[in-house]
C-alpha cells in the first residue's frame, strides 16, 4: 500500500503562530485564560490546559488581572474594551489574515457602507468580524444571499462591502458574489480567503481523484477540516475523517493500493505522524499474516491429502430434560433487600403507584425509590399516565440517596439522555432531522429537548426575526439539524433555521412548478413596504402592490393589513426567470366602477360628495373608490373665479352625470345642469368648449394648462 501525505497538511501560519503566543503566555504567567478555545483541536487544547491555559467561555468567566489569550479567530472591538477595564494584560494571537479583516470592515463601515460577509454566521471568526463594525449582515451560501436581497429589495441601492470568511470555500464566495454584484449597484469585493487554505483544498482535491481512499485528520468541529473533508468526499468515495490516531479504524484501508493523508490547519504534525505510524504497522501486520496464513494453507493442503481411517460414528447421547430455574435462596433476597444504592448507579425497579408529583418504584431493596415527574420526562405536553403504569418496569439513574429517611431520588430522563447520546452523534453525522421539544429560553438562545438530550439553538438558528423574543419558541415542537457535537463536555448545537429553510425551499420548487396566472392562494403577510405588501404563498414571496391592496384610494399598506395576516390572494402575473411573482387581492366582484356603470347611466343625478377642489373644478365621491370631476364651467349658472367661492372641500351636493368615459375610467359631473334641466350642458361663460362640453379628468390625471379654460 502507498501513503501519499499532502505537503500542506497540518498547521497553517496563523495556528502556529497562536500556539506558540499560548505557550510563551504559559511559560511567563504561570496559568492564563484563553478567550475559547485556542484552536479547534481538542488534543492541542488539552496539552495546552496542562501547560495552565485554561478556557473560558466569555469574559464574565475572568477574574481582574488575569492574563488573557484572544485566539486566532480574534474577537470583536467590545471584547477589547472589555478587557482593558478588566485591567487583563492581553497575548493578541488573532491571525494576521483575520485582523486585516477587522481593519477594512472597520474603516468601510466608517465610510457609511453596510457589510457583507460570506462565510458561516456562527463561526467565531465571523463573529468577531461583525464585531468591528455598525452594519452587517452574514450570508452563507449563494441561496442566502437571494433571500436576503428579494426579502429587502432596496439593499440593492445600498452600498455594500463583501468579505470572505479566510476559510471560506471560494467557489461558495465567487458564486455569491456573482449574484450580490448582479443586483447591488454599488458593490465592493475584496477576496480575504486565506491562500494557504486556497492550496490544501486543492492540493486535497488533486490528491484525492488519484487514491482508493483519503483521510482527512482534524477535529469535527472546525470548519477548516470539515471544509477540507467535503473537498475530498466530492471526489474520493471512500473519505475518512479522523481526529487522531485513535480514531483510525485501519479494516477500511482493506483492499486499497494508494492512501492519501491530508490534515486541517489545527492539526498540528505529531497527530499526523500518529495517524501514518498507525497505518504502516498495521500495513506490515497485515502484509505478516498474509504470509503466515499462505504457509497455513500449503500445510493443510498436504495433510489433507493423507487418508486417514474413518473414525466410527459416536452413540445419540440421550435427551437430558431442562432442569427448572431455581428459585432464589433466602440468603440471595436478603443480600438482595439490604444492598447500598450509590449516586450515579443504573437501577431497575417495578412502579408501585402514580401521584400527580411522583412516582413511587419498588426496588427491592430496604430504600424505595421515588421519581419526581420533573425528573421523568422534559416535555410538558407528557400525561404520566399515557406512557407507564401500575406494575410497569422502569430503569433510572440514582440521583440521591437518603439513608436516614430511606428514600433514593431517582431519574429517567437523565437515563433516556445517555441512551440517546448516541442517536445524536448519529444524527449529526448523517445530517438527518430531529425533533424535540423547546423547553429553556437562555442567553443567547433556546433549549430544545430532543429524546432527553438538551440541544441549544443559538438565536440566529432559531428562524425568528431579530425583533421576535425567543420565548415565543416555549414548549413548541421543533424540527431541528444537529451540528454541533462535543463529546467531552457533552454540548450539542442545532438549527431549527436549517430545516425550515429546507422546508421552505422545497416548497417553492412545488409552488414554482404549479404556478399560473389567475391561481388562488391562502397566504401569510411577512412584511409591509410603502408600496406593498410581501405574501408567502407557500416557501415564495410574492408582492401585491399597493394599488391592489383595496378598491378605496390607501396611503399605506398598513390602512389594509398587518404582518402576521392570513389572507387569499390570486396570480396576477410572474417571472421565474428572476423569481418574482405580482399579486392581486382586492376582489373583482367588489370593483366599484362595476357598481357604479351598473346604478348610475349618464343622465341619472346623484348626491355627490366634494373631496377636493382644484383651480380647475371640484372632484366628488359617487361612490367609494369612484370620483368624478365638476368641471369649473359646471358648477354654477354664473362665472365663478374659483370652485371654493361655491363649494367647500365634505360638502354633499347633488350633480348630473353628463359623461361616463369607460375605456379610462373616468366620470364628468355638472351640477349647472341641475339648475337648467332643459339647458344645453355646454358652458355658456366659455365658448372654446362649446365643442367639448364634458372634459373627463380625475386627481390622478389632472388637465394640463392648455386644456383649461382660456379668458
Amino acid at each position: 500500500m502507498e501513503i501519499v501525505n499532502a505537503r500542506s497538511a497540518g498547521f497553517c501560519f496563523g495556528v502556529r503562530r497562536a500556539v506558540k503566543l499560548a505557550e510563551a503566555a504559559a511559560e511567563q504567567y504561570g496559568r492564563c485564560a484563553c478567550l475559547g478555545p485556542l484552536i479547534h483541536n481538542d488534543d492541542v487544547v488539552a496539552r495546552l490546559e496542562a501547560l495552565g491555559v485554561r478556557t473560558v467561555n466569555s469574559v464574565e468567566e475572568l477574574t481582574p488581572g488575569e492574563p488573557v489569550i484572544i485566539r486566532s479567530h480574534g474577537v470583536g472591538k467590545a471584547v477589547y474594551d472589555r478587557l482593558h477595564k478588566l485591567g487583563c494584560p492581553v497575548i493578541d494571537a488573532t491571525c494576521p489574515d483575520v485582523a486585516r479583516i477587522h481593519r477594512l470592515v472597520q474603516d468601510e463601515s466608517r465610510a457609511g457602507r453596510k457589510i457583507v460577509v460570506i462565510g458561516e454566521r456562527d463561526h467565531p471568526e465571523v463573529t468577531a468580524v461583525s464585531g468591528w463594525c455598525s452594519d452587517c449582515v452574514v450570508l452563507g451560501n449563494p441561496e442566502d444571499a437571494e433571500k436576503w436581497l428579494s426579502e429587502s429589495p432596496d439593499n440593492s441601492n445600498f452600498p455594500i462591502s463583501v468579505v470572505s470568511q479566510t476559510t471560506g470555500e471560494r467557489k461558495n464566495f465567487e458564486n455569491s458574489v456573482k449574484i450580490l454584484k448582479k443586483q447591488c449597484t454599488n458593490a465592493q469585493i475584496f477576496d480575504t480567503i486565506c491562500n494557504t487554505t486556497s492550496n490544501r483544498q486543492r492540493e486535497a482535491r488533486e490528491i484525492a481523484q488519484t487514491v482508493d481512499v483519503m483521510i482527512v485528520i482534524g477535529g469535527r468541529h472546525s470548519a477548516n477540516t470539515a471544509k477540507l473533508a467535503g473537498v475530498c468526499g466530492a471526489c474520493c468515495e471512500r473519505a475518512l475523517l479522523v481526529e487522531n490516531a485513535s480514531q483510525l479504524d485501519v479494516s477500511q484501508l482493506r483492499g486499497a493500493k494508494r492512501v492519501g493523508v491530508t490534515a486541517g490547519a489545527s492539526t498540528p504534525e505529531w497527530i499526523i505522524k500518529e495517524v501514518n505510524r498507525k497505518m504502516s504497522d498495521e500495513i506490515k501486520a497485515v502484509e505478516t499474516a498474509e504470509e503466515e496464513n499462505k504457509a497455513a494453507e500449503a500445510v493443510e493442503t498436504v495433510v489433507e491429502n493423507v487418508e486417514a481411517p474413518e473414525a466410527p460414528e459416536a452413540p445419540e447421547a440421550p435427551e437430558v430434560p431442562e432442569a427448572p430455574e431455581a428459585e432464589a435462596s433466602f440468603e440471595e433476597l436478603l443480600e438482595r433487600s439490604i444492598k447500598t444504592l450509590h449516586t450515579g448507579e443504573k437501577v431497575k425497579g417495578v412502579v408501585a403507584s402514580i401521584t400527580p408529583s411522583e412516582i413511587s418504584v419498588d426496588l427491592g431493596t430496604k430504600q424505595s425509590g421515588y421519581i419526581p415527574l420533573s425528573e421523568f420526562t422534559d416535555d410538558a405536553s407528557v400525561n404520566v399516565n399515557d406512557v407507564i403504569h401500575v406494575g410497569d418496569e422502569i430503569e433510572a439513574f440514582v440521583m440521591r440517596v437518603n439513608d436516614v429517611d430511606g428514600v433514593v431520588m431517582l431519574s429517567k430522563k437523565r437515563l433516556d439522555s445517555v441512551k440517546n447520546w448516541d442517536s445524536i452523534v448519529e444524527a449529526r453525522a448523517n445530517r438527518t432531522v430531529v425533533e424535540g421539544v423547546v423547553v429553556e429560553e437562555n442567553k443567547g438562545g433556546v433549549v430544545v429537548n430532543c429524546k432527553g438530550v438538551r440541544v441549544f439553538v443559538p438565536a440566529s438558528q432559531s428562524g425568528l426575526p431579530k425583533e421576535a423574543p425567543m420565548s415565543d419558541l416555549l414548549k413548541k415542537h421543533v424540527r431541528l439539524r444537529i451540528t454541533e457535537v462535543n463529546q467531552p463536555r457533552k454540548r450539542v448545537v442545532g438549527s431549527i433555521r436549517a430545516v425550515a429553510y429546507e422546508e421552505r425551499k422545497a416548497k417553492a420548487e412545488a409552488t414554482w412548478s404549479e404556478i399560473e396566472v389567475g391561481k388562488r392562494y391562502h397566504g401569510v403577510v411577512k412584511s409591509l413596504t410603502s408600496y406593498g405588501a410581501f405574501v408567502d404563498i407557500g416557501g415564495v414571496d410574492g408582492m401585491v402592490h399597493v394599488s391592489e391592496l383595496s378598491w378605496k384610494r390607501i396611503h399605506q399598506p398598513s390602512e389594509v393589513l398587518k404582518v402576521g395576516d392570513e389572507i387569499d390572494v390570486y396570480v396576477i402575473s410572474f417571472d421565474k426567470e428572476n423569481r418574482k411573482i405580482s399579486l392581486g387581492y382586492k376582489d373583482p366582484n367588489e370593483n366599484p366602477w362595476v357598481k357604479f356603470t351598473t346604478n348610475y347611466p349618464e343622465g341619472s343625478v346623484a348626491e355627490v360628495k366634494i373631496v377636493k377642489l382644484m383651480t380647475f373644478g371640484a372632484f366628488a365621491e359617487i361612490i367609494p373608490g369612484v370620483d368624478g370631476l365638476i368641471h369649473i364651467s359646471q358648477i354654477a349658472d354664473r362665472r365663478i373665479g374659483k370652485p371654493d367661492d361655491v363649494l367647500s372641500e365634505g360638502e354633499v351636493v347633488k350633480a348630473k352625470i353628463i359623461k361616463i368615459d369607460n375605456e379610462n375610467k373616468k366620470v364628468s359631473l355638472s351640477i349647472r345642469a341641475l339648475s337648467e334641466p332643459s339647458a344645453p350642458v355646454a358652458p355658456v361663460e366659455h365658448p372654446a368648449l362649446d365643442d367639448e362640453p364634458a372634459v373627463v379628468y380625475d386627481s390622478e390625471n389632472p388637465p394640463a394648462p392648455e386644456d383649461l379654460p382660456q379668458e
